[in-house]
């Protein structure tokens, strides 16, 4: 007879050595990885982070809209904002464009589903627009991640995205949209090769979905 494991609890912030393992095998594994009180202090640090001027891209991400963060990006008039921009373009004349301004920002910003204590990222999205970004195009990335994401493996991190974020991010497209949302593509950062391009900014607080 077999019974069923207790369900996994993806929102609960994880204690100080889990967060502490992550942020460790994350700096082994090439990520540049600071471990912030909260959403005030990331709010704080991503205005030293980010030079004034340059072109930033905001990947969709409840993180960054609870923060306040999206807003200090892409309204504040300090950076020069993709979002912003792109919304002011033609789709149907100048998707291409958009999406290499997507693609390639100086700096993207956004968040993940999961960060896993082996030292793995893994973001989901429906319309891959902050994928490429986060991968490598753009020429430096930013990620907030609340300390409810940090799971101890890749197979946790997956279960999390499909059991916890898809249903919450259903009922915010519902909400927002009329239509639920999608995991149409996923993406898993196993490291990052080129040192001083990917920063984590790891929270002590939980935030986000």
């Amino acid at each position: 007879m077999t019974t069923s494991m207790p369900a996994t609890p993806f929102a609960d912030p994880a204690p100080a050595q889990r967060l502490e393992r992550a942020a460790a095998a994350l700096a082994a594994h090439g990520f540049t990885v600071e471990v912030l009180d909260d959403a005030a202090a990331a709010r704080v640090r991503i205005k030293e982070l980010i030079p004034e001027g340059v072109s930033v891209f905001t990947g969709a991400s409840e993180t960054l809209r609870l923060s306040g963060i999206d807003e200090d990006i892409n309204s504040s008039g300090r950076y020069e904002s993709v979002k912003a921009r792109s919304t002011t373009m033609d789709r149907a004349t100048q998707l291409a464009e958009i999406w290499r301004m997507i693609a390639c920002p100086d700096v993207i910003v956004g968040s993940v589903a999961a960060v896993t204590e082996t030292g793995s990222l893994v973001a989901a999205s429906a319309s891959g627009s902050q994928l490429a970004g986060y991968s490598g195009a753009a020429a430096r990335a930013i990620w907030i991640v609340g300390a409810q994401k940090v799971v101890p493996d890749l197979g946790t991190a997956l279960r999390r995205v499909e059991d916890h974020c898809l249903p919450l991010e259903n009922e915010r497209a519902m909400k927002a949209y009329g239509q639920p949302g999608a995991l149409n593509r996923l993406l898993i950062l196993n490291a990052e090769p080129h040192p001083g391009r990917g920063t984590v900014l790891l929270l002590r607080e939980a935030i986000g979905f």
